[in-house]
């Protein structure tokens, strides 16, 4: 199979972070954009569950939009509401990203590791990732696991190539 380029979207859940100063959503576009991948959007918004919420599910309604990469809210604290903002949105739970994220992160920073809520499932025919705010986390992420998930010529298989038998469950 070719190479087919994928159409993304980005959202950094921060209080903080401005275009300016979200070096993980940076992280996130820079990866996108040198593999071949259209960014479709990027957003970033507060850690508000209902913001989160609305934002991941207008961008799985949205043709343009097939996958959906989030950086920021999986932690433990009080303002971490990423993964409660959006699993009640799945369709389709991928357990296993967050599994491998966390073995693959284990070995850069060890048993730290258990405070990421790193997750990943399918909105509707949109698959979206949920990944810690560190810019390492990310880069981690994208290197070890979602580029080879968005590139249709990796093998065995991948959620890129999937996307038709996606969509036509839908």
């Amino acid at each position: 199979m070719d190479f087919v380029p994928v159409k993304i979207a980005v959202l950094t859940v921060s209080d903080t972070r401005t275009f300016e100063t979200d070096t993980s959503g940076q992280t996130i576009i820079d990866y996108v954009l040198r593999a071949g991948h259209k960014l479709t959007d990027r957003k970033i918004i507060t850690d508000e569950a209902d913001l989160i919420q609305k934002t991941v599910k207008d961008w799985s309604e949205n043709p343009e939009i097939e996958f959906v990469i989030v950086t920021g809210g999986t932690g433990v604290t009080q303002r971490d509401v990423t993964p409660e903002a959006v699993s009640p949105l799945f369709t389709k739970h991928v357990p296993g990203f967050g599994e491998l994220f966390r073995f693959l992160s284990f070995a850069e920073i060890g048993i730290s590791t258990i405070q990421s809520r790193a997750d990943a499932g399918l909105v509707g025919d949109t698959i979206v990732f949920l990944l810690p705010g560190s810019p390492k986390a990310c880069k981690l992420a994208m290197e070890k696991i979602i580029l080879g998930q968005l590139d249709t010529t990796h093998k065995p298989c991948n959620f890129a190539e999937l996307l038709p038998r996606i969509k036509s469950s839908c």
